[in-house]
């Protein structure tokens, strides 16, 4: 199936369950919800750190989500959340399974 699928990895050194626990909370709808555009949430433990990966349906909606809610909570401080800012991949997704 072709896409036009944006993903996003952020890799957060030294980041943690909890912190990651505490920036999910103050920038997704609620619990076990995704923002608007956003189609596949995973994240978890990696060498040195903490790893977040999305899928949103667009660049477009990424972009929304990112400028709109994310950065500006981040940049407000998130209590218990992740004390700076993660090392960014994004990938134009040729391709997406369910």
């Amino acid at each position: 199936m072709d896409s036009t699928a944006y993903g996003i990895v952020h890799f957060f050194p030294g980041g943690t369950k909890e912190q990651y626990e505490a920036s999910l909370a103050a920038v997704h709808p609620g619990k076990g919800l995704l923002p608007e555009g956003q189609i596949f949430h995973a994240a978890g433990p990696s060498a040195g750190g903490w790893t977040v990966m999305a899928v949103h349906d667009s660049k477009e909606s990424w972009e929304k989500f990112r400028d709109g809610i994310l950065l500006p909570r981040m940049q407000a401080g998130i209590e218990g959340g992740f004390s700076s800012p993660p090392e960014e991949t994004v990938i134009d997704l040729y391709q997406v399974l369910p």
